[in-house]
């Protein structure tokens, strides 16, 4: 029987759904773990049909971050490695939060490291209850990497992403959406398939353009100028009007109908 793949990715309805598929390894970030998601990700973001993402991983834990192993294996290249490995997940990265599709993150267990930067800059986290999120990097003497200082920050403050490094916390599912990490807690896995499903759902059959030009507004909400955002906002407006959506959402507004959104 073939083996399944690091990754696993199927796209059905508009809704693409990215598995991490190394249960027993904890999904560890690996040199296979890399290429996969680089794949999946670029086929994701070339693909017009693909109007919403959802992230899940097999297993108790949701991914433990970078494999140890593979750090320990050949000290002397491992900074040549991190360079190389980095290089193909920041594109990774890149995509998910700069494709059309909006993405939410299904966690079922404890993230960690590398893996916490990866998720924390998708649109929406659910988490079931035992779940955690460890900070992880300072443990064996690295720091921060793929951007997560940065989406971090962007969901709990600067000063609480700092603490959180700088004391390696691990924050409980109760905790980290009080702080707004996660954005809805589930009680198990039954309910966390059908919240992200009802989100992805939500997304795959609503205005896919106005959903990325929202993205990509906020990528820009904490750095931008009062009149640089207000310029930014209504370039993206001028843009989404002419759009199908935009018009098929006024005709279904004005005939008191639901819409029927195609994406475009």
């Amino acid at each position: 029987m073939a083996e399944q793949p690091v990754i696993g990715l199927t796209i059905e309805a508009g809704i693409a759904r990215i598995v991490f598929n190394r249960p027993l390894e904890g999904n560890p970030i690996s040199d296979g773990f890399i290429q996969a998601l680089d794949d999946v990700t670029l086929e994701c973001a070339d693909r017009k049909d693909v109007r919403a993402v959802i992230i899940s991983a097999l297993g108790k834990r949701f991914s433990v971050g970078g494999n140890i192993l593979e750090f320990a294996s050949e000290p002397d290249k491992l900074s040549s490695k991190i360079r190389r490995w980095n290089a193909s997940l920041q594109g990774s990265v890149a995509r998910l939060q700069r494709m059309d599709a909006p993405s939410v993150v299904a966690v079922n267990g404890a993230v960690a490291g590398g893996a916490l930067s990866i998720i924390s800059g998708c649109d929406i986290i659910v988490a079931v209850t035992s779940a955690n999120f460890v900070a992880a990097y300072a443990t064996i003497g690295y720091c921060p990497d793929l951007g997560g200082t940065l989406s971090m920050a962007k969901r709990i403050g600067v000063s609480r992403t700092r603490r959180f490094h700088l004391l390696h916390e691990t924050l409980l599912t109760a905790e980290a959406h009080q702080l707004g990490l996660v954005d809805f807690v589930v009680e198990n896995s039954t309910e966390l398939v059908q919240k992200t499903e009802e989100i992805a759902k939500q997304w795959a059959s609503g205005p896919t353009l106005a959903y990325a030009a929202v993205r990509r507004l906020m990528q820009t909400a904490n750095t931008s100028s009062l009149e640089t955002q207000m310029e930014n906002e209504t370039q993206s407006l001028v843009d989404l009007v002419r759009t199908d959506d935009a018009r098929e959402a006024l005709r279904a507004f004005l005939d008191k109908a639901p819409p029927h959104y195609k994406g475009a």
